[in-house]
């Protein structure tokens, strides 16, 4: 028998990954609240409903792929939420959330006498679409194992890197990473752009030493191309960001460069264009080569 899988969340990244756990052979019953996701569902062969109590009581998996920790909470833990609602289960949030919000739903969940992993993802739509996401696992490595199939299904690259909560600290970390090499690749392609060089020769030949980075040739053409149409929202990472921060400020260090990319991000929500893709960090470069340095210090930040 196929396993039989809850997936909730059916976002950018959600659909294309329970449309690849579909193709696999998992039965999968997906829940999104909205009409419009529903449909897109329907037309990938995965079977949606529109309620969570609609979802199957007796699920081998259960699969959270949602904006941040309150959704996560919410679907599970509200009058009607699905760890009351499902019996003795595995619940794998693949969200991205704070670390120790996954301590906690992981030890609300085990009291509930689930299982838990926190399995956060990084790959973008185009890795969820092509099913070549990483995918970074934090609990106990039992259940790991018994998730090891559903996880084939979604990426290339998995790996168990701890207990639980160990998942989030490292696609946090990916998250610093990301931003910081979207940061300094926009301001070397304003400073390749001032300079009157073609950029798009300049940033191949670039690409092909030690500067080349999955990022510069996954992001490259959207900021040469001026088009930002999201596969990660700059919101979404600014919330990323936050985690972060939040993350550090716990354990009392300072992340200096990540502190000041961080208000570059900040800054571009609070412009209103938090709803593009984060290639977009291109723009605040371009605009601060023209118009002088930095309002937002590393100090103001953190």
């Amino acid at each position: 028998m196929p396993q039989q899988v809850n997936f909730v969340g059916l976002g950018v990244m959600g659909l294309p990954m329970a449309a690849n756990l579909v193709k696999a052979g998992f039965a999968v019953t997906a829940h999104t609240r909205s009409e419009a996701s529903r449909e897109r569902a329907r037309s990938r062969g995965i079977n949606v409903v529109g309620d969570l109590v609609e979802l199957s009581r007796t699920p081998d998996i259960t699969v959270t792929v949602l904006p941040d920790s309150p959704d996560v909470n919410t679907v599970l833990f509200a009058p009607d939420g699905l760890a009351d609602r499902t019996e003795a289960s595995l619940f794998v949030d693949m969200s991205t959330i704070a670390p120790d919000a996954a301590r906690t739903i992981g030890a609300r969940l085990s009291s509930n006498g689930h299982r838990f992993l926190d399995a956060p993802v990084s790959g973008g739509e185009a890795g969820a679409v092509n099913g070549q996401l990483s995918i970074m696992v934090g609990g106990h490595s039992v259940d790991f194992v018994r998730a090891s199939r559903l996880f084939e299904a979604l990426g290339t690259t998995v790996v168990h890197v701890g207990g639980t909560g160990a998942g989030q600290v490292t696609k946090a970390a990916n998250q610093i990473v990301v931003a910081g090499n979207l940061a300094i690749l926009a301001e070397a392609l304003v400073f390749i752009e001032h300079h009157g060089i073609d950029p798009a020769t300049a940033l191949r030949v670039i690409a092909g030493g030690l500067a080349g980075s999955a990022v510069l040739d996954r992001k490259s053409p959207a900021m040469l191309g001026g088009d930002f149409t999201p596969g990660f929202r700059l919101t979404l990472h600014d919330k990323d960001l936050r985690i972060v921060g939040e993350a550090a400020a716990q354990l009392g260090i300072t992340l200096t460069v990540n502190d000041l990319v961080t208000g570059i991000v900040r800054e571009l929500v609070d412009s209103g264009r938090g709803g593009l893709d984060h290639s977009a960090l291109v723009l605040a470069a371009r605009e601060v080569a023209s118009a002088g340095p930095l309002t937002t210090s590393v100090s103001s930040v953190g």
